[in-house]
């Protein structure tokens, strides 16, 4: 029988609960679903190397799971949530895949290069980068944004972006992908997440330009635009009365779950999305995207 999209994930109100950003998914309550007992490969991906930015949790950790289950070798890229990622580390390994693990600050170029240069020591190369590593904060007002906050949003959303396609782009094969983590926010910005929003959009306009530059090479790029995904960094970053009522606002009144959203990064990762480049798949639980 076909799942009713309604409750095939957690519905709010959920628990109160506090943590420091970027948040850790063990003290999520109810715990994220990663698609560990749901998710079955196909070998889609056999073969190929991802990085992956941000894939200690959240998306990035479903994402690598379903990589790896699909026959891909891994380099997860994450702040330094060492215990989080290296249950992704496990995920991956227990798929037969390996998995390189690499801590370290994005909005830094040279550990944006060192990221690469890894993945090809180690990993044989790189033929799929996902770019998916975020940061936000929820501000009422403008004057409520500090500037080194500001900065730091656009420095790990959008320079970090930059910096590893700069590196990666060169090394790429034809046929390999680039993947970009936009969200809903970058057609329909929320005013409380205003530099957020204009990373994304700055991001989906980056990633159709750099679709049509790097055609030639035979490398596509493209975009998932998530809408309400359960992740540590919602309730890291959002006060209570959002956090607990986080989805019950999109038309199946629940937020999505991040095994939800990596079935769309592993079709535009293989071989089954050749002819589509320089377009944006929207994961918004019936949010309608431009």
């Amino acid at each position: 029988m076909p799942q009713d999209p309604r409750s095939a994930g957690a519905v709010p109100p959920f628990p109160a609960q506090s943590q420091s950003a970027p948040g850790s998914e063990r003290a999520m309550q109810p715990a994220p679903d990663y698609g560990e007992t749901s998710y079955r490969g196909s070998g889609r991906l056999q073969g190929r190397k991802a990085v992956i930015t941000g894939a200690d949790s959240g998306i990035g950790r479903a994402v690598a799971l379903a990589f790896a289950r699909e026959g891909a070798d891994v380099l997860i890229s994450y702040l330094d949530e060492d215990e989080d990622a290296r249950v992704t580390a496990r995920l991956v390994e227990d798929a037969g895949q390996r998995c390189v693990l690499m801590p370290g600050d994005i909005r830094e170029e040279s550990h944006c290069k060192a990221i690469i240069e890894r993945a090809v020591a180690e990993l044989g190369g790189v033929d799929i980068l996902v770019n998916n590593a975020a940061w936000q904060n929820t501000r009422e007002k403008i004057e409520d944004i500090p500037s080194e906050e500001f900065d730091r949003i656009f420095r790990t959303n959008v320079y970090a972006t930059f910096y590893l396609c700069k590196a990666a782009v060169p090394l790429m094969p034809p046929g390999s992908a680039i993947i970009n983590t936009v969200s809903v926010n970058a057609d329909k910005p929320n005013a409380t997440l205003m530099p957020y929003a204009a990373t994304k959009g700055a991001l989906q306009n980056f990633s159709g330009g750099l679709a049509q530059s790097v055609a030639e090479r035979g490398i596509r790029v493209n975009c998932v635009a998530p809408g309400p995904i359960w992740t540590p960094l919602i309730v890291a970053t959002m006060p209570e009365d959002e956090h607990t009522q986080f989805g019950a606002k999109s038309p199946f009144k629940r937020p999505g779950q991040p095994a939800e959203v990596a079935p769309v990064y592993v079709m535009l990762a293989s071989d089954e999305a050749s002819y589509i480049s320089g377009s944006t798949v929207g994961v918004t639980g019936g949010v309608p995207i431009i």
